[in-house]
């Protein structure tokens, strides 16, 4: 058996799972998340902001912690979107270095679609084959298709922070904030389109949090549940209707529902207008809503499965 510890570390927020892993059994030991927004301003600077390195070395303490104490034999730490895209990079990769002795993989888009992939099909029947994988980060959104293995992905900078800081930068946004993100969103989707087939695939798999937290919408759920979410068949026109309503309330009304994260209100909106896009771009009538991802996929990989 390994006991493995998995860390992402995207835009928006930080995870880490540690699972026991043995002979293709899979039992999660632990599973935590911090938004602590490292790629706050990373879209017009170019750069991690001070506060952003410090909110997310202060939540690596705290898992450095809980894996000292959970004894784990392997650590991955994966950086995404914010990343790739800070030219500062080096001082916050050397901050995780000190506190955890592990490097930063700065991993390109295509590895996080595949990562995302492998754990969000696991579970999955081959009979509902090919799957299209879309992981909406905070700062990119991937696209990934295959049966049992990726066959084609591509990653494109629609994550649901960048949409927010370029264009939706107030609750409710106006109409020309909508169509110049619909715009931005449509022709990132049309890039992605060139290399994955995103209308073939049999079923619609979307992973993180701005898809789950849709399907808590949907669903309509008096608190965030993550097993009623899983697995959770959530139709076209209730990710249109959402979408509709999170852009009609004010911060506050998204502050209050029961279901959201504090550290999504901000980016909610702009996060389920890309969803409704990636819906009416691939004809698909409905998506499965996964709460295993990059994360999954970083552990299964970790445990040599």
């Amino acid at each position: 058996m390994s006991r493995v510890a998995a860390i992402d570390c995207g835009t928006n927020s930080i995870r880490l799972l540690i699972a026991d892993i043995s002979d293709g059994n899979f039992k999660e030991v632990v599973r935590e998340m911090e938004v602590v927004r490292l790629g706050q301003g990373v879209d017009v600077n170019k750069a991690f902001h001070p506060d952003a390195i410090a909110r997310t070395l202060s939540a690596v303490e705290k898992y450095a912690r809980q894996i000292k104490d959970n004894n784990v034999e392997k650590i991955r730490f994966c950086a995404t979107s914010a990343s790739r895209d800070a030219t500062n990079r080096d001082i916050f990769i050397d901050g995780v270095r000190d506190i955890l002795g592990v490097e930063v993989e700065v991993i390109p888009g295509e590895e996080e679609a595949a990562l995302s992939f492998a754990g969000a099909t696991k579970e999955l029947l081959q009979s509902d084959a090919p799957f299209l994988v879309v992981d909406i980060g905070g700062g990119s959104t991937e696209f990934v298709i295959g049966s049992t293995k990726v066959e084609s992905a591509k990653s494109v900078n629609i994550g649901c922070v960048r949409m927010s800081e370029r264009h939706l930068t107030q609750q409710p946004p106006t109409s020309a904030q909508l169509h110049a993100a619909i715009s931005d969103i449509d022709k990132a989707i049309a890039i992605a389109a060139k290399d994955v087939p995103i209308t073939t695939a049999k079923t619609l798999v979307a992973v993180a949090g701005t898809a789950t937290t849709i399907a808590a919408a949907a669903l309509e759920l008096e608190f965030y549940d993550r097993y009623a979410i899983h697995l959770a068949r959530i139709s076209a026109e209730k990710v249109f209707q959402v979408a509709a309503k999170l852009q009609s309330l004010n911060r506050d009304e998204i502050a209050k529902l029961g279901y959201m994260h504090p550290g999504r209100v901000d980016v909610i909106t702009a996060g389920a207008l890309v969803l409704s896009r990636v819906m009416a771009a691939t004809g698909a009538s409905e998506f499965v809503a996964s709460e295993s991802d990059i994360l999954d996929g970083m552990a299964w990989k970790l445990a040599g499965e």
